[in-house]
């Protein structure tokens, strides 16, 4: 039931996309933010509630729905299935990409400054083409593992509340878990949990790319020579990965509401051009592809050793 429900989701998010109306995610975002107005305060303890009520209500009612339709499997693969769609992000990462991909082949380098808004949180006002395609090539990179395949795993283990946990926690790590002045204690417990649960995710990422991308042997000097430059310990093998899966350099310096904070250089290819979104988009969707075969199994093990009770 786990294994087709999470083939069937996948599938719904490749045609499909996410919902245009009513998206669980942003009705979720929703919620934290009126939870962050009531619990904020100055302070570690205070984060760690928020994000332990948060995600731990979130992976509940997974769990509740996958124990309540557990007797009747049909009802069950649906419930796994619709949690699949509405926490994956493929679909939607690749509109991204390839819509910046035609944006830059036109030359229109002001929609495509507005469109990698929609990516990451970098400012784009003075990137150039070429810094545009390596912001798009990193976040596609990264995303491929937060909005893909950590969710996949997380469903194969966990079913239901593990991919509405999941979504929570990356949700909130990407609400507060920002350092900032504001938040650099409040949202420490939701950037620490994010990276805990990422951290196998992150590797399969990576092995992917690596075994997908064409240049297996650069992509795993990349990752085990340059992925510990980067600040994220889930970011840099992935990122570190794809490039050298794609034969480019990733990282380098990168202005954060005009903080520079400089990320390290990853691979060794000359630097990403436009020309090369397109093939970072199908590496991303066979990554995709792989990390469903491989979670499908995952969940038939996780059944097998620890089987449902009746």
């Amino acid at each position: 039931m786990r294994a087709a429900g999470l083939m069937l989701g996948y599938i719904a998010d490749q045609i499909l996309g996410d919902p245009r109306r009513w998206h669980p995610v942003s009705g979720f975002g929703k919620v934290a933010r009126s939870a962050e107005r009531v619990m904020y305060a100055d302070n570690r303890s205070a984060g760690v509630t928020f994000t332990i009520v948060l995600v731990g209500s979130t992976g509940l009612l997974g769990w509740a729905a996958d124990r309540a339709t557990r007797s009747r499997p049909l009802l069950n693969t649906a419930v796994v299935a619709a949690a699949t769609w509405v926490v994956l992000g493929g679909r939607s990462l690749g509109i991204e990409a390839r819509a910046l991909d035609d944006q830059l082949s036109r030359g229109d380098l002001a929609a495509a400054r507005v469109q990698i808004t929609h990516l990451v949180g970098r400012d784009p006002s003075q990137l150039d083409a070429n810094g545009i395609a390596r912001a798009t090539i990193e976040s596609v990179a990264e995303n491929t593992s937060d909005a893909v395949v950590a969710p996949l795993v997380w469903g194969a283990i966990l079913g239901p509340a593990g991919l509405l946990g999941y979504r929570a926690t990356n949700t909130l790590d990407a609400r507060v878990g920002h350092r900032t002045p504001r938040l650099e204690r409040f949202g420490w417990a939701s950037a620490r949990f994010d990276d805990a649960v990422n951290l196998v995710p992150a590797r399969l990422t990576a092995l992917l790319a690596a075994a997908l991308g064409g240049h297996s042997v650069a992509a795993f000097q990349a990752w085990r020579r340059d992925a510990h430059k980067h600040p994220s310990p889930n970011a840099g093998p992935v990122e570190a990965a794809f490039a050298g899966a794609l034969g480019i350099t990733l990282g380098g310096a990168n202005v954060y509401h005009g903080v520079v904070e400089d990320r390290g250089t990853l691979g060794d290819g000359p630097a990403p051009a436009p020309t090369d979104i397109g093939r970072t988009a199908r590496l991303a969707a066979r990554v995709g592809a792989g990390a469903l075969i491989s979670t499908v199994a995952l969940a038939v093990a996780v059944r097998v050793v620890v089987p449902a009770s009746r």
